[in-house]
C-alpha cells in the first residue's frame, strides 16, 4: 500500500488521509443516551473553559457518528433507488466530512482521543442496510438514520445549553446544523415510518454497554480522516467552521 507524507504529522495511506494520535483521554462508555452525574465532572481546565466528562463524550460521539454514517452515505449513493435517497447519501458524506474536520481539530485542542471505528451497534446499522437493495434498502437505511439522528438531536441541544467550553459549543453548533439537515433529507425520501421512529428514538438502550461503545484505538495508531468530497455539490446551509480552532 503506497504511503506518502505531506504536512508534519499527516500520512496519506492508499489515498486516505490519516493523522497521528497523540491524545490520552478516552471515555469508558458512550451509549447514545448515557446519563450519569459523572457527566458534569470537570476532567480538565483548558483555555477555552472547563471540560467535563459529558463534553468529552460528546466529542467522541460526533466522531463515532461520522464513522458509520459517512460509509452508509457512500452506499446510498450507489444503492439508493430514488433521487431523494441518493441525495440523502450525498448529504451524509458532505456533512460528516465537514463535521469530522472540526471534531478532529477540537479533539486535538482538548487532548481527547478519538476512535477509528464506530461502535458494534453502529457497524451493524451499516451491515444491515448494505445487505439490502432497492426500496427495501431505502426504507431500512432511512429509518435507521432517522431514529439515530432524532436520538442525538436532543443530546446536542443539551450539550450546547450546558457546556462551559467554547470549542464544544462551536462543535455543537455545527453538529446541530448537520443533524437537522440529515433529518430533513431522510424525511424527504418519503420512507419514514414516523410512529415507529418516534417510539424507538425515545426508548432507552437495551444492548450491552460494549455494543454501544466505539473501540479505543491502539496507542500510536493513525486516525482515519473522513475524506472531503468536493465533487458532491450539496447545500447543507451549515456555516463554515471557524478558523479559530484550526
Amino acid at each position: 500500500m503506497p504511503v506518502s507524507r505531506n504536512l508534519a504529522g499527516t500520512v496519506f495511506v492508499g489515498g486516505a488521509v490519516t493523522l497521528t494520535l497523540a491524545a490520552l483521554v478516552y471515555p469508558t462508555m458512550l451509549g447514545v443516551q448515557t446519563t450519569s452525574s459523572a457527566q458534569t465532572r470537570i476532567i480538565a481546565d483548558t483555555q477555552w473553559g472547563p471540560l467535563t466528562e459529558g463534553d468529552r463524550d460528546f466529542v467522541v460521539k460526533v466522531r463515532a457518528a461520522g464513522l458509520w454514517e459517512y460509509p452508509l452515505g457512500e452506499i446510498a449513493l450507489k444503492k439508493g433507488s430514488t433521487p431523494a435517497m441518493r441525495e440523502a447519501g450525498k448529504h451524509l458524506i458532505v456533512g460528516h466530512a465537514r463535521l469530522d474536520e472540526l471534531d478532529r481539530k477540537v479533539a486535538v485542542q482538548l487532548n481527547i482521543t478519538l476512535p477509528n471505528q464506530a461502535s458494534p451497534q453502529q457497524q451493524q446499522f451499516v451491515a444491515t442496510s448494505a445487505a439490502l437493495s432497492g426500496k427495501e434498502f431505502d426504507r431500512t437505511a432511512a429509518n435507521i438514520l432517522r431514529v439515530t439522528h432524532g436520538s442525538i438531536f436532543s443530546v446536542i441541544a443539551k450539550v450546547r445549553a450546558n457546556t462551559n467550553n467554547s470549542l464544544v459549543r462551536e462543535l455543537a453548533d455545527l453538529a446541530n446544523d448537520t443533524v437537522l439537515d440529515h433529518i430533513t433529507m431522510m424525511e424527504k425520501t418519503g420512507t419514514i415510518d414516523f410512529p415507529s421512529v418516534l417510539a424507538q428514538q425515545s426508548a432507552p438502550p437495551t444492548l450491552p454497554k460494549d455494543q454501544l461503545t466505539p473501540p479505543a484505538p491502539q496507542p500510536g495508531a493513525p486516525i482515519v480522516v473522513l475524506t472531503p468530497r468536493p465533487d458532491l455539490n450539496v447545500n447543507t446551509n451549515s456555516p463554515t467552521p471557524s478558523p479559530t480552532v484550526g
